[in-house]
């Protein structure tokens, strides 16, 4: 039996979370997981298709693969894979294409083609049939670990496929998910970031509350941080920014979905706030915690943005000031309702939009990091060195760079920021 596999994960935290999850149970059966450049007798690809860029990526890494290792088995799983399966199975070299849904069945799927051959086989690709819920936590990564809470998305954003891929929104209870995260602390991470599609919605299968989980998982010995990976404004109650700021656990770090600051935008993409909402909720977090990282995604683009609704937007943003800008070109995405909306903005238009936003981004990061300088903060480090460096966020996510001290890695220790670099990155001094 081939032993060697290899795992290619496209996307979000929550790709990961699963890759490492489908990595596991590969080694537990006997399998070498080796590293994404190296031959492999199997080759796993965990899928993204939240943009045009994000599928082709994902048909290059195929034929890149294949041509790497003819013989090796390639099995592709995620979203590109539920939405367009034959699509896949089309590429030369693909054996599996498997449907969300069934993810959690890949590892048996493989065993069986082991040695078998034939046309590729697709399995169980209809969205009706999105109803299972694949337990994953991430393992790789020695200081910090992704732990899935929730799948699935009842918004339908009229720009979003994501409903289609993922299904609609659903749980696993919270007892199960605390056990999960005792896993990861008895594996000596000392981090976990709380994934989902829509995590602020956790609780639709269960009847359970978001803040509940977030109550359970801060008791969970031996885990000494957390961070929200990405929570909707609407869903970013009083209740859970109050227990964050009151929490030594859960770190001063939110990344919040905008999309964008013109109202008339916000509605045409079907988004379930306004401005106004949006606002209200980043100055909640700020009369609380004034050192907060705020992240924010915008699209640039969509149908219907003019020029004036992006210097709305653009204006909203310099406003807001958050750390950080997720620049999102609009991507035309088969059977969304966007797809049939007038007035496109040419894609020149919109790259110049994302420049500018670029470069709003990089003033804005630069700022906030430059508010750290001189004082002194947490920084959880990790095993990485490069040129002689190692590097840590601080809880509120600036990322920090010391001398590399072995003895320092997976630990938390008080840093005092001395410098900024032109990237923005901070240097530095541990403090004994």
């Amino acid at each position: 039996m081939s032993r060697r596999v290899s795992f290619h994960t496209l996307g979000c935290k929550l790709n990961f979370s699963e890759s490492s999850t489908l990595a596991r149970e590969f080694e537990a059966g006997g399998f070498e997981r080796v590293a994404p450049t190296a031959d492999a007798d199997i080759c796993v690809i965990n899928s993204c298709s939240v943009t045009e860029h994000a599928d082709k990526k994902c048909r290059n890494l195929i034929r890149k693969l294949h041509r790497r290792n003819p013989s090796a088995i390639i099995a592709v799983t995620g979203c590109y894979a539920q939405l367009k399966p034959d699509e896949i199975a089309a590429i030369d070299g693909v054996d599996i294409v498997l449907s969300n849904n069934d993810k959690g069945d890949l590892y048996k799927r493989v065993v069986d083609l082991v040695g078998h051959g034939g046309k590729p086989q697709v399995y169980s690709c209809e969205t009706e049939q999105l109803t299972n819920f694949f337990a994953a936590f991430s393992s790789n990564d020695r200081t910090r670990a992704f732990l899935k809470v929730q799948d699935g998305c009842d918004y339908k954003c009229a720009y979003c496929t994501i409903h289609y891929a993922r299904g609609s929104s659903r749980n696993i209870p919270i007892a199960e998910i605390v056990e999960q995260a005792r896993r990861i602390a008895a594996a000596g991470q000392r981090e976990i970031v709380i994934t989902g599609v829509n995590t602020g919605d956790f609780g639709r299968t269960t009847g359970e509350k978001f803040i509940d989980l977030l109550r359970a998982l801060n008791d969970v010995d031996g885990i000494e941080r957390y961070r929200i990976s990405s929570i909707e404004p609407n869903l970013l109650t009083d209740e859970i920014i109050e227990f964050c700021a009151s929490s030594p656990k859960f770190q001063h770090h939110f990344h919040v979905p905008l999309q964008s600051g013109s109202d008339k935008i916000l509605g045409a993409m079907r988004r379930r706030y306004t401005t106004a909402k949006y606002a209200d909720r980043i100055a909640k977090i700020r009369s609380l915690m004034p050192d907060a990282f705020i992240g924010i995604d915008v699209i640039v683009g969509f149908p219907g943005e003019t020029d004036a609704d992006f210097q709305t937007t653009y204006e909203f943003l310099e406003k807001l000031a958050p750390a950080f800008i997720h620049i999102f070109p609009f991507s035309e995405r088969p059977g969304t309702p966007a797809v049939d909306m007038p007035d496109k903005v040419p894609a020149s238009v919109a790259t110049e939009r994302v420049k500018r936003l670029e470069e709003l981004c990089a003033r804005l990061h630069y700022n906030f990091c430059e508010n750290t300088l001189g004082k002194e903060y947490n920084v959880l480090f990790e095993s990485t060195m490069h040129g002689g460096y190692m590097y840590g966020f601080t809880g509120n996510y600036v990322r920090v760079k010391c001398r590399y001290d072995r003895s320092r890695i997976n630990t938390v220790c008080c840093v005092r920021i001395k410098s900024i670099e032109p990237a923005a990155d901070t240097v530095g001094e541990i403090l004994e």
